[in-house]
C-alpha cells in the first residue's frame, strides 16, 4: 500500500512539474502566427535604424516601467518619454515603493498602476491611480494587480490575488473588480469564478474584456474574451489565437498579442459586435531573432502603431528585473525601431492619448 501511494505521488509531482516547465521553461515549438503575412519573408529579426520610422510625427507620449537607482538602492519606477525615446522623465520619483504596470486612461488624463510595497517586512501588491504628471495618487485596493480603464475613463477593473501571500506570477488572481473613481465604490464581476486570469483589457464599446488566463477556469494557457457584465466567456484558441497578453486596437477592429514561444507578435481582425466573438485573417507583425524575445504590446490611440518589450529570454513578470529589456515601436507593417538603449528592464509600455489639453504637462 506504501509503494502504491508512493508510485501515486510520485506521478503527482512529474504532473505539476510538467505543467510547470510547459508554460514557463520550454518554449513552445508553435511560435509563429496561425495564418502567413503577406510580407512574412520580409519580416526583419531585429531592429531597423530609427530613422526608418518618422517617430518625431507620432503625436502620442509612451509610459512604461523600468528599474533605476534612486536614493542609492534599486527601485522601480515610471517613466514617460516621447515616441522616439527622447525627453524620458521620470514620474514617480520614489525609493521606498515600487511603482510598476501602467496604464493610462483613454482621456489621456490619468494612469492606473500597481505598486509593491512593504508592510510589516512583508511586501504587499498593491493598485493605485494618479493624474498623468504625477501627482494626486489615490490607492484603491490592496493585494490587487493588473488594473485597466473602462472606455469612458470612469471606471478601473482590477484583479485581486489569489492569496495574501505575496508573488511575481502573474496569473496568481482570483476575481475581478470594479472601482468607480466618483462613488469610490467597488463591486465584484458578476462571475465570481474567475481564475488564473491576467493582463486584462477593456473593449472600447465597452462590453468585453480579452485577457490570458493560465490553469484556471478549465483552461491551460490560452487568450480569453468574456462578457463585462455577465458570464459568457470564450477560448480564442479555435481562431488559432495562442500566446498571451492580448490588447485591442482603439477602434475595436483589432486584438494583438504575443504568440507562444514569445518570438512573433500577432495581429487579427475582431469582431466584438457579434453574441461570440469572431477572429479572422491573423499574421504577424513581429519576429525577432534568436535569443530575444517581445512580448507587452500596446495599440496607439490612433491604431496605427504598436510599442511592445523586447530583450533576451528571462523572466520578464511585473516585478522581476529583465536586465538587457527596451522599448520598441513598430508599424503595422512590421517596421520596427528600438526607441530605449540602456537595457534597464524597459518594459510593459503603454501609449498615452494627447487627451483635452492636446499635451502632457509634467512635474518639474
Amino acid at each position: 500500500m506504501r509503494e502504491a501511494f508512493d508510485n501515486v505521488k510520485f506521478l503527482s509531482c512529474l504532473g505539476i512539474l510538467f505543467f510547470y516547465l510547459s508554460f514557463n521553461v520550454i518554449p513552445s515549438l508553435e511560435t509563429a502566427c496561425g495564418a502567413q503575412h503577406t510580407n512574412e519573408s520580409e519580416l526583419r529579426e531585429s531592429p531597423h535604424d530609427k530613422s526608418a520610422l518618422d517617430l518625431k510625427a507620432i503625436p502620442f507620449k509612451i509610459m512604461y516601467e523600468t528599474y533605476r537607482e534612486m536614493d542609492g538602492r534599486g527601485n522601480w519606477e515610471l517613466f514617460l518619454m516621447n515616441a522616439d525615446g527622447s525627453n524620458a522623465t521620470n514620474l514617480t520619483q520614489t525609493s521606498d515603493v515600487d511603482e510598476m504596470y501602467p496604464h493610462v486612461s483613454p482621456d489621456g488624463t490619468k494612469v492606473c498602476f500597481v505598486t509593491d510595497e512593504k508592510r510589516a517586512k512583508i511586501k504587499v501588491r498593491n493598485v493605485y491611480y494618479m493624474n498623468i504628471d504625477g501627482t494626486g495618487r489615490v490607492k484603491i485596493a490592496d493585494h490587487a494587480r493588473q488594473p485597466c480603464w473602462s472606455p469612458d475613463s470612469k471606471t478601473i477593473a482590477y484583479l485581486k490575488d489569489e492569496y495574501d501571500r505575496y508573488t511575481t506570477r502573474s496569473y496568481g488572481t482570483k476575481g475581478l473588480f470594479f472601482y468607480d473613481i466618483a462613488t469610490v465604490r467597488h463591486e465584484q464581476h458578476p462571475n465570481r469564478e474567475l481564475l488564473h486570469a491576467y493582463n486584462v483589457c477593456w473593449s472600447p464599446e465597452g462590453k468585453w474584456f480579452v485577457a490570458s488566463a493560465v490553469g484556471g477556469m478549465g483552461f491551460g494557457q490560452v487568450i480569453v474574451a468574456f462578457e463585462a457584465q455577465g458570464n459568457a466567456m470564450f477560448d480564442l484558441t479555435k481562431y488559432g489565437v495562442k500566446g498571451c497578453r492580448p490588447d485591442i486596437s482603439p477602434d475595436g477592429g483589432k486584438i494583438g498579442w504575443a504568440q507562444r514561444g514569445e518570438v512573433d507578435l500577432c495581429i487579427s481582425d475582431i469582431d466584438l459586435t457579434l453574441s461570440v466573438p469572431r477572429v479572422a485573417d491573423i499574421r504577424s507583425v513581429i519576429r525577432c531573432g534568436e535569443g530575444y524575445y517581445v512580448n507587452q504590446m500596446d495599440f496607439s490611440p490612433d491604431g496605427r502603431y504598436i510599442a511592445f518589450s523586447y530583450g533576451p529570454p528571462v523572466d520578464y513578470s511585473v516585478g522581476v528585473k529583465a536586465p538587457g529589456w527596451n522599448i520598441c515601436v513598430s508599424d503595422l507593417s512590421g517596421k520596427w525601431v528600438q526607441i530605449t538603449a540602456d537595457g534597464k528592464s524597459n518594459k510593459e509600455p503603454d501609449w498615452v492619448p494627447i487627451g483635452k489639453k492636446d499635451a502632457v504637462v509634467l512635474k518639474q
